[in-house]
């Protein structure tokens, strides 16, 4: 794993306040009360560079993740087997999948959206995508989206 795609758990009071505005504008954004990047980044105090900068990088933890769907996108190698060593790491952790889409591979690259169901059983959901991550054949995974 690179040292830029690592997750770390911090403090509010350690988090940068253009950070915690993106997370404000973000939420702003998904309850429909703005309708625009423009308007939502207006409302919090920063520029829409920064919004975009960081908009992928952060987003708030909930300390109990039980009960959330979870969706992520990853860039992998066709490989043989490569998309059944995801999913066995998902089954391992003992959360349920819900979606997967897999685009047809393009210069031997293609990506996945996975969307997983975190159960009451279910493993730490960060190991479990650090585990993804090391993969060989596995270039990059995001969390799109945490309901």
């Amino acid at each position: 794993m690179t040292e830029n795609s690592k997750y770390f758990v911090v403090k509010q009071k350690a988090v940068p306040d253009v950070l915690l505005k993106v997370v404000e504008a973000k939420r702003l954004l998904e309850s429909e009360r703005v309708m625009t990047v423009q308007e939502a980044t207006d409302r919090v105090g920063i520029s829409r560079s920064s919004f975009y900068k960081y908009k992928d990088d952060i987003f708030p933890f909930h300390d109990n993740a039980k009960g959330k769907t979870i969706t992520m996108v990853i860039q992998m190698d066709d490989e043989p087997g490569l998309l059944s060593d995801v999913l066995k790491i998902v089954a391992d952790f003992n959360a349920n999948i819900l979606t997967i889409h897999q685009s047809i591979p393009i210069n031997g690259i293609a990506s996945l959206t996975l969307s997983v169901d975190v159960l009451p059983t279910t493993g730490d959901i960060s190991k479990m995508i650090e585990n993804i991550e090391e993969q060989e054949g596995i270039h990059y995974l995001k969390i799109l989206a945490r309901e």
